[in-house]
């Protein structure tokens, strides 16, 4: 992970991210319970969750989820679509005129991958998402990378290394796994299967191989 930086459990600093973490969560189940046409509220809890101002222009549809909220930061007309995932702890910056799908997840935090430090670190690195991007539905974008400007991100896709400026990048495949063939079962439209094809050989039996003439 480029840039990772460690925070270490059963700290004081540990400590205060999990408790940060439950307020953004009561937070974010306030505003998720919100009526949709409730604006002024909207934006009052957005404040509170980002710990700050956020821009008139930002748009951000319920239901959204953030785990942090402090290391986020918006440019102008941002629009992140319904059901969104931020896990801000390591920092996320979104640039101007960027647009997220629903169901994206930014994570910016993780574990160490050796099992003897997992439970005992934290792992983080920022995400950095320059302007006039375009995230896809349901895509992940994992801690460290950097979308360039004016790219494109597939729906589903799993972004793990950094993305060029105006590029388009998908990372996923229809993989046939095998074919299915087709039976030579026939089924009538009364559900009886090989009805007429059965029929047909039963005569032919009984007439020797030659079908019998009227």
């Amino acid at each position: 992970m480029r840039d990772e930086q460690r925070l270490r459990t059963r700290t004081p600093e540990s400590r205060a991210f999990a408790d940060r973490v439950q307020a953004v969560m009561s937070l974010t189940g306030r505003l998720n319970a919100l009526p949709f046409d409730d604006l002024d509220a909207r934006r009052a809890l957005l404040r509170d969750i980002f710990g700050g101002p956020v821009p008139d222009s930002l748009s951000i549809l319920p239901p959204f989820y953030c785990d942090y909220g402090l290391h986020t930061s918006f440019g102008e007309r941002v629009f992140v679509n319904q059901g969104c995932y931020f896990l801000d702890f390591g920092g996320i910056t979104v640039g101007d005129r960027v647009l997220i799908g629903p169901r994206v997840t930014l994570s910016t935090a993780g574990h160490p991958v050796e099992p003897d430090e997992r439970y005992d670190f934290i792992t983080h690195a920022p995400i950095v998402i320059a302007d006039d991007v375009w995230i896809g539905a349901a895509a992940t974008v994992t801690p460290g990378v950097t979308i360039g400007h004016g790219s494109v991100v597939g729906a589903g896709a799993v972004v793990a290394k950094d993305v060029p400026p105006m590029s388009v990048v998908t990372g996923t495949n229809v993989v046939e796994r095998r074919r299915i063939e087709p039976s030579d079962r026939r089924v009538d439209g009364g559900g009886q299967e090989g009805r007429v094809s059965e029929v047909s050989r039963s005569s032919t039996a009984r007439s020797g191989g030659q079908r019998s003439r009227p």
